[in-house]
């Protein structure tokens, strides 16, 4: 089923549509542009904050304690969200499917490979 915008333009559901721009931008604008070396695809900002900030992620980063003592993940060295359109949105959408809350613990390539299995 198909919905109409108030521009006229139908939309449709992601499922149906063969466009796929809703999966990322970049912006050149961005005083902090490129933020994370070494993206090799288009280079995307939709997940400028990172969904998977909060739950286990096989993504590249370390530990660091703020002021209050409390540990929390600096992704600064991961690409993975901004490695292209598709494949981030697809990784993004892989990792939410069943979220596992982050356990405070340095990243382990062995621990985290894959998406968790119930």
């Amino acid at each position: 089923m198909a919905f109409v915008a108030r521009n006229g333009n139908r939309m449709e559901p992601k499922d149906s549509t063969n466009n796929e721009a809703f999966k990322g931008f970049t912006n050149n604008a961005c005083p902090f542009y490129p933020c994370h070396p070494g993206v090799e695809h288009e280079f995307n900002c939709l997940f400028c904050y990172c969904p998977l900030s909060a739950y286990e992620c096989p993504g590249a980063y370390s530990v660091i304690v703020d002021r209050n003592g409390m540990k929390r993940k600096d992704c600064s060295a991961c690409t993975l969200p901004h490695n292209g359109y598709r494949r981030s949105w697809n990784f993004i959408q892989k990792w939410l499917e069943k979220p596992k809350i982050w356990d405070g613990r340095e990243q382990d390539p062995n621990r985290v490979k894959e998406v968790p299995t119930d």
